[in-house]
């Protein structure tokens, strides 16, 4: 389980990672009006929705090839309804949204802690923490992320290497923009009160990639 006291750590040294490959890296909507009519840039890639209440959905495409043990985990969580209901509590405009603690406090997890997938932990991962990159959120202990996750605002090199980044937003990188700007935070650590934390209706796994 994470400590809250480990949070201000992850604000310092966390962020989000991407590809260097596939999208481009922009995280657009694909030129489509809506989710329903997007068409997924990779198909032979799982991808998920994050539907956002109040602001709408988010899809992102995940990457096993690079972070197995994360992206298995994911999905599990996904598939179990784990994120439903849940909240993004920590949100820091132009670095990152933070959710999927089980509390919304950033304390909780879903009782299990994985391996953390990336270069300091002695793991290659070459996913890089840009601009709506989704990855595993952990305190000092490199294998103790859990459920919590974050979505990239902005690029933050300096967090490569440190971080399990999995997935990349391919539509509604616009949504990841409006929920960093609905609300205000408490302290420095980006704390949300509870009451404005934007709720996760839902996670889908939308496709398997086979």
């Amino acid at each position: 389980m994470l400590k809250k006291s480990l949070m201000l750590v992850m604000l310092l040294g966390l962020i989000f990672v991407m590809p260097g490959c596939g999208n481009g890296g922009n995280g657009g909507n694909g030129g489509s009006s809506s989710a329903a009519d997007f068409e997924l840039p990779n198909p032979d890639l799982p991808a998920v929705s994050i539907y956002i209440e109040g602001h709408g959905e988010i899809i992102a495409e995940l990457y096993p090839d690079y972070a197995p043990i994360t992206v298995q985990n994911f999905i599990d969580l996904v598939e179990d309804g784990f994120y439903d209901g849940l909240t993004f509590h920590r949100i820091i405009a132009g670095f990152m949204m933070q959710g999927g603690c089980p509390y919304g406090l950033g304390v909780g997890g879903s009782g299990e802690q994985i391996t953390g997938e990336f270069p300091d932990n002695g793991i290659d991962n070459p996913l890089e923490h840009v601009r709506g990159t989704l990855s595993m959120a952990r305190g000092p202990d490199h294998n103790s992320a859990s459920s919590q996750f974050f979505i990239m605002d902005a690029n933050s090199p300096h967090l490569d290497g440190g971080y399990a980044a999995f997935g990349q937003v391919v539509y509604g990188i616009d949504i990841v923009d409006a929920v960093v700007e609905s609300v205000t935070a408490t302290d420095g650590n980006g704390s949300i009160a509870a009451d404005d934390q934007p709720v996760m209706r839902n996670i889908r796994l939308i496709n398997d990639g086979s």
